[in-house]
């Protein structure tokens, strides 16, 4: 089968990470797939002469109506994936709300990546629900192996010369729906505090007057650096070696930023907004905030609980315990497991409060313990 896929296609944008792999994956399984770079279709009639000179069997749009008005009238069936801010902002708009309508009328499919996502558009038309499918986004990270993790460094003019450096990273398009200056404040406060802390934001310059608002901002906000571009697999190299993935928009589809930081096993802290929430259930697989002090409190929070690790080594399967009056008690237990059921980055405060010699006389070995159904046991040593 060839399918013509319609998206915007600007480089190192969701979409286009999205389209890229859908693409990939209608190859694996033997269709021919050819991209269209919605925002550069000059008319409509561009891709109605694409659909009916027997090119294309069939098509697909990512976002309802940056893609899909492109589709109107089509003499070929197709389908739509919902991009995010089609349900969540362009549906406010009288006008494109029209188009929108009238382009799920015609899809004979549509895909949304969340359940919340299909119940806010079935909620705007309801006679779509029955065509409306969940279809949670699938991603796979490709990190480059001789990414130069210092050099990244050094172009960011981040001092890579202390060893408790701790960088936070916002990756999104510069853009007014993903909101880069929503944190700039609080994590330039939290730097002057503790110089090892700094902010991150890389994405491609979307919308050129909000990328020169953020270029002045960060010049008076020390510890927050607006970094260049990069290749997908140098920016998943870069996700691995950084503290934390942050995220600030005002609404998602589904961030494929969080996804790939939970597959490269790197927490992540997100704002409280329905596309975030699908994916992160608070304290289990990441950490969510409301407001920036919120978020500042969360990213201290996660950064206490990581340093607790120096303290203790989990790798066994039982829980030791000392039957003299030596003690260890427990302060804060909290586990992120990303959704591919991979537990990330225990964390947990732990406190010893005396010590005592380990020998098998002295040791006695409880049952697991049972977190959210999940089991999760330590052992401690001196």
């Amino acid at each position: 089968m060839r399918l013509l896929l319609l998206a915007c296609l600007r480089a190192q944008t969701g979409n286009a990470t999205t389209a890229a792999r859908i693409q990939s994956h209608l190859h694996d399984a033997g269709h021919i797939c050819v991209l269209k770079d919605a925002s550069r279709c000059e008319s409509l009639t561009e891709i109605a002469n694409l659909t009916s000179a027997d090119q294309f069997d069939a098509a697909l749009a990512i976002h309802l109506y940056k893609g899909g008005r492109n589709l109107q009238g089509s003499r070929i069936p197709f389908g739509i994936i919902f991009g995010g801010t089609d349900i969540n902002e362009d549906i406010r708009s009288e006008e494109k709300r029209r188009v929108m309508g009238a382009v799920l009328r015609e899809a004979r499919f549509a895909v949304a990546f969340t359940t919340e996502m299909k119940e806010l558009a079935a909620a705007e038309w309801p006679d779509a629900r029955k065509k409306i499918y969940v279809q949670y986004q699938g991603i796979r990270t490709t990190p480059t192996e001789t990414f130069d993790w210092y050099r990244f460094l050094q172009n960011a003019d981040i001092p890579a010369d202390t060893d408790d450096l701790h960088v936070f990273l916002l990756i999104c398009g510069l853009r007014r729906v993903k909101d880069p200056l929503y944190l700039v404040d609080v994590f330039s406060d939290w730097h002057r505090k503790e110089p090892s802390v700094h902010l991150g934001i890389i994405g491609p310059a979307v919308d050129p007057l909000l990328t020169t608002e953020i270029k002045e901002k960060i010049k008076r906000a020390p510890g927050v650096h607006l970094l260049q571009e990069m290749p997908q697999d140098d920016l998943h190299a870069a996700m691995r070696r950084c503290f934390a993935v942050v995220n600030s928009s005002i609404s998602e589809g589904m961030s494929a930023a969080i996804l790939e930081a939970m597959d490269l096993n790197i927490p992540v802290l997100a704002r409280n907004i329905p596309g975030n929430a699908a994916i992160i259930k608070h304290k289990d697989t990441g950490l969510l905030f409301s407001d920036p002090q919120d978020s500042n409190s969360t990213a201290k929070l996660l950064k206490n609980f990581l340093l607790a690790q120096t303290w203790i080594e989990c790798q066994s399967f039982s829980l030791m315990v000392f039957k003299d009056k030596a003690t260890i008690s427990f302060c804060c237990f909290l586990s992120l497991q990303t959704i591919s059921n991979t537990i990330f980055k225990p964390l947990f405060t732990v406190y010893q409060k005396s010590r005592a010699t380990l020998d098998q006389e002295n040791v006695i070995k409880l049952e697991h313990l049972q977190f959210q159904g999940i089991s999760h046991c330590f052992y401690f040593q001196d």
